[in-house]
């Protein structure tokens, strides 16, 4: 256990001792910035009676920021180090396969959840100057909240396995974001089949994002979604696991 806290403990400072972190920071409070004061514009000129966070989540720069972050994130997890030549030298170390697969996930998503404390200000803020403040109530908040850890922990173990597959950082940030861009096609598709019945109809509704986190913005807490993000999760994190592990195949 000491060993797994002091690998999550150098995985953090490898995130804000370099000058990525911070950008990465600078630029999801810029977005949400941008964002809430979009927000804030369209709901003087148009009131809702949906909850803010349904209206947040439901913009493109929520799936901006998803799309963008978590790949950026996790590009140098597993490839700096191979590309450095540290990768071997923390291999030898004793500590298993598993606790380092495990611990860059963790320290990944430790920076992932602090890159999002500022959307909490945001909400805080809307909630303290709106008339309608019980519109933003703290289940909702807390719903929606877990929506983004759970995508994030999805996109998170994806850039994981796709830094485990190269050296180099831009390949694994490439790898990530287009397989970001084709689970979330997938959510367009469901959309189509949204109307129809059968299996088909049935699969893609099942698999559809934006769905999923509309009604984590409403407050809605369904176990389907729960358990397709976990399980998900848990193959990604597999399937890094043993791309770490075939290095004593070669």
């Amino acid at each position: 256990m000491q060993a797994y806290l002091t690998l999550i403990r150098r995985e953090l400072g490898a995130h804000f001792y370099s000058w990525t972190g911070y950008v990465v920071i600078a630029c999801v409070v810029f977005l949400l910035g941008f964002s809430f004061n979009a927000l804030i514009v369209a709901l003087n000129s148009e009131p809702t009676d949906r909850p803010v966070t349904e209206v947040f989540f439901s913009s493109y720069y929520f799936w901006l920021i998803i799309l963008i972050a978590a790949p950026i994130i996790t590009m140098r997890s597993f490839a700096h180090e191979k590309n450095s030549g540290t990768f071997e030298t923390l291999m030898t170390a004793p500590v298993s396969d598993l606790q380092v697969v495990l611990a860059k996930f963790t320290g990944a998503m430790v920076f992932y959840v602090l890159m999002w404390l500022p959307l909490l200000a945001c909400l805080l803020i809307i909630r303290y100057y709106s008339a309608a403040g019980m519109q933003l109530d703290p289940e909702t908040v807390a719903t929606a909240f877990l929506g983004i850890i759970l995508l994030g922990c999805l996109y998170t173990s994806l850039g994981c396995l796709a830094s485990a597959l190269t050296k180099s950082q831009i390949i694994a940030a490439i790898v990530s974001i287009a397989a970001g861009i084709a689970l979330l096609v997938v959510s367009f598709i469901a959309m189509t089949f949204s109307t129809q019945s059968g299996f088909t109809s049935q699969l893609f509704t099942h698999l559809g994002l934006i769905d999923h986190m509309k009604d984590f913005a409403r407050g809605i807490v369904d176990t389907r979604p729960l358990v397709l993000y976990l399980s998900l999760t848990a193959l990604f994190l597999f399937l890094t696991h043993k791309a770490v592990e075939s290095r004593r195949w070669k």
